[in-house]
């Protein structure tokens, strides 16, 4: 997913794929550029501060329409809203939802986030390797707030490997029991005044069948991309885009059974094009519907303390900037 750097592989890349070369280049310069300017100025899309909930729930990359098809397999899911997002990917939903005019309600606010690109945004002396790209620039000149402004801000991701064994586009996701455990933690003890918890599935790579049946990742699980300009079968890769939304919704059923919070919404920071009007992935200043709808999802929870959480809270045993690169990459972010 680079966003508009030109090289020599990028080149190679466009004659081999002219589709991804006309996202990237075309739309990328002449539609998605604008767009992300004037977001700089005028919020396109609608900030979660400015709703009602004491518990926000981020799954990162989830359409309405998948938590539409698998509402009737949980009971916390009823009625499935939408919303326009405010980014067409987390680091554009990052700049744009934790912005200063809310920094009131951020200041009351537990932030808890298995997604790296979340401290590329908040965390101001984090410095990455993509400064140099326009649409990374745009996003730092935003006026978002700093990580210290929160009520408390935990980076899941930086503390905690997979544990076990694996591939390594594997080991690269954070599991969302990690966000689930360190959620009911705060929901017990914390004092603050709301809570977002922002799982990092079902974003790809999708690993839920590969950990159930202890394999390698398939090509339509890791490079979906590929698969799908070379095979058009999109029916596969929804398939497992599916597998690893059931995968988180497994985690947030766990959660509402042990935290106590009357107005829990379920949302996302972006969704997925998956090819339509020949679009795919998600990006930086996109509007397309199915990237730029979100769900919302309106539920509560209820502590029956059945469940004890394992994961420690994060220590200073932090990974290196290389280590976050790696794992962003490991995502698609990076190449």
């Amino acid at each position: 997913m680079t966003q508009y750097k030109i090289s020599l592989e990028n080149i190679k890349k466009a004659i081999k794929s002219p589709k991804r070369a006309f996202d990237e280049v075309i739309l990328g310069y002449g539609y998605r550029l604008p767009l992300t300017v004037i977001n700089g100025f005028q919020t396109l899309g609608t900030n979660i501060f400015d709703k009602e909930w004491d518990l926000l729930i981020i799954l990162d990359t989830c359409r309405a329409d998948a938590l539409e098809e698998l509402k009737s397999e949980y009971d916390f899911i009823t009625d499935v809203e939408q919303i326009w997002s405010v980014g067409g990917s987390t680091n554009e939903w990052t700049a744009r939802t934790f912005d200063q005019s809310h920094l009131d309600k951020i200041s009351k606010t537990t932030y808890i986030t298995g997604q790296s690109n979340s401290i590329n945004i908040l965390d101001r002396k984090r410095q990455y390797d993509d400064d140099k790209q326009l649409i990374y620039k745009l996003l730092r000149l935003m006026p978002t707030v700093d990580v210290d402004d929160f009520n408390k801000c935990e980076y899941v991701f930086k503390y905690k490997r997979w544990d076990g064994d694996g591939p390594d586009n594997l080991t690269q996701k954070t599991p969302p029991r990690y966000v689930t455990d360190r959620g009911i933690e705060m929901g017990r003890g914390e004092n603050h005044e709301q809570l977002i918890l922002h799982y990092l599935q079902p974003h790809s790579p999708w690993v839920a069948n590969a950990l159930e049946e202890d394999r390698d990742l398939r090509e339509y699980e890791d490079d979906w991309w590929g698969y799908l300009n070379r095979t058009g079968d999109t029916e596969t890769v929804w398939e497992a885009y599916l597998n690893d939304l059931r995968y988180v919704l497994d985690d947030v059923e766990l959660l509402l059974n042990n935290i106590d919070a009357e107005k829990v919404v379920i949302s996302a920071d972006h969704g997925e094009a998956f090819g339509k009007y020949n679009i795919l992935g998600h990006k930086i200043g996109s509007m397309h519907p199915n990237i730029r709808k979100v769900p919302w999802v309106e539920t509560s929870g209820n502590d029956s303390e059945s469940y004890t959480p394992t994961t420690p809270e994060p220590t200073d045993d932090k990974i290196s900037n290389e280590e976050i690169d790696r794992r962003l990459e490991a995502l698609g972010y990076k190449t």
